[in-house]
């Protein structure tokens, strides 16, 4: 596609990626039909060239590994990546009053993509070893000399140190984050539930079933309860966010004005509210708004209502409710970040607002909430997506609660994506429609932080804001 402004050829990136998939097999033969015996050797033993020139280290490394990724795949790996396709077909039964386990579902799901990962790493070691074996040449055949055993080891502590560094963490991130990631998203493929659970019944592909579902609008389908509680989700995240944002900078100006007294009491009272755990100061607010708490119990004693208000048994009451609470929580963290960022503001700038006849609100307008949206943009685009996923706030003052018999899944009124899928996961085992409202809370959290991202004066006018 051409760019009429600049006359230049735009790439897609599938373009992109298959130019240099062309571009590596023709690397790959070039270095086969040029290269010598040992080189060659190197595509079935990695590690071989090196060796044989001299760079033990080296070559050690890339057979080691190669050793290591055979060993996995055909030693433990092939039986459960054999059986990946259909997830099993011998069930667990009793023969002689004795029970014959069967094919474990959830094992070979597991090990069959653990194997189906070193599959990929024993390519791409292999690819890199082929590389490697092309820049030997490629220098002994300039007349240069190859880096000795010493010299390698060296490297891992000084170009090559990031690597040395990374190299943990990055197989951390790989086993930790990424490989439960490919799983939660295999098993949205599966009908993996509580009729369905390893070891006693096996599970197995459904395709895209379960996602049919989700947007299904039947008696039995999840489309209303999706979109009502994705509804919510936005609502809230926007409220919790933007109020708290707002109110925080509000009582920033506030204290920070000039004629305030005891301003260094006023932090400290709004700091105590982060310094009481969450975990403790949710539920004891939960119990508060109850219909045999606190509040309802003094209002009714005073008599100035006859019947408990329903902050937590009606659902417009109880969203209502848990915005407000969020906004006690939110201000403080708000106040202390701005209050450091009002400070930076030159006052040069109001005091030529003023002489020019600027009202406060004029001020606040074109000086104080630029700087402020500039600087906090980041952070409130990281608020705004932990908000999306705010599990502590709604599950710990109720639960998510009021449940609704028209709402499936056993989703509450207030339930949030995130709080809906640990409901499904815990209470109901519904691990496929838990899978897939997992992957649309990563949709939607993606969408919006890219959408919002390039919608940050600090990403649009990076340059223009100094």
């Amino acid at each position: 596609m051409a760019d009429a402004s600049t006359g230049n050829t735009r790439k897609s990136p599938v373009g992109d990626f298959f130019r240099i998939l062309g571009h590596d097999i023709k690397e790959i033969g070039t270095t086969f039909r040029e290269g010598d015996l040992k080189t060659r050797l190197s595509y079935l033993i990695c590690g071989f060239g090196p060796i044989a020139r001299g760079r033990v280290l080296l070559g050690g490394f890339f057979l080691a590994i190669q050793a290591v990724l055979l060993w996995f795949i055909f030693g433990f790996g092939l039986p459960y990546l054999s059986k990946l396709d259909t997830l099993g077909l011998v069930e667990t039964h009793k023969e002689n009053r004795k029970t014959v386990y069967g094919d474990n579902s959830f094992l070979i799901l597991l090990f069959g993509l653990l194997a189906l990962c070193a599959v990929v790493a024993l390519i791409l070691i292999w690819r890199i070893n082929v590389r490697e074996n092309r820049k030997e040449e490629l220098i002994l055949k300039a007349g240069k000399q190859l880096p000795g055993n010493r010299a390698d080891f060296a490297s891992l502590f000084d170009s090559h140190f990031d690597k040395t560094l990374l190299a943990l963490p990055v197989v951390g991130i790989f086993v930790f984050t990424v490989l439960p990631i490919i799983f939660m998203i295999c098993v949205a493929f599966t009908n993996y539930d509580a009729n369905h659970q390893a070891p006693s019944k096996l599970f197995t592909w459904v395709g895209f079933t379960n996602f049919k579902n989700l947007f299904s609008f039947g008696q039995d389908g999840f489309g209303s309860t999706f979109l009502t509680v994705l509804t919510w989700t936005l609502v809230w995240a926007f409220f919790a966010t933007f109020l708290c944002y707002f109110l925080g900078i509000a009582v920033a100006m506030l204290i920070n004005k000039k004629g305030i007294r005891f301003k260094k009491l006023w932090r400290t009272i709004l700091v105590m509210t982060i310094a009481v755990p969450q975990f403790v100061s949710l539920l004891y607010v939960g119990k508060l708004f109850a219909a045999d708490g606190l509040i309802n119990g003094t209002l009714m004693r005073w008599g100035l209502i006859e019947r408990a208000l329903p902050f937590w048994t009606d659902p417009m009451w109880a969203r209502v409710t848990i915005v407000i609470v969020n906004i006690w929580i939110g201000i403080p963290y708000m106040m202390l970040i701005a209050t450091g960022l009002l400070m930076n503001i030159p006052e040069d700038l109001y005091e030529s607002a003023r002489i020019d006849g600027a009202t406060p609100w004029q001020m606040f307008r074109s000086i104080t909430l630029p700087y402020m949206l500039f600087v906090t943009g980041p952070f409130l685009l990281t608020q705004f997506t932990g908000n999306l996923n705010n599990f502590n706030v709604i599950y710990l003052l109720n639960q998510g609660n009021p449940k609704s018999m028209g709402m499936v899944g056993g989703a509450g009124g207030t339930d949030l994506l995130v709080t809906w899928l640990y409901k499904m996961t815990i209470n109901d085992t519904n691990y496929r429609m838990a899978a897939v409202i997992g992957i649309m809370v990563f949709l939607v959290t993606a969408i919006v932080s890219l959408v919002v991202y390039q919608m940050l004066p600090s990403v649009r006018d990076e340059e223009g804001f100094q």
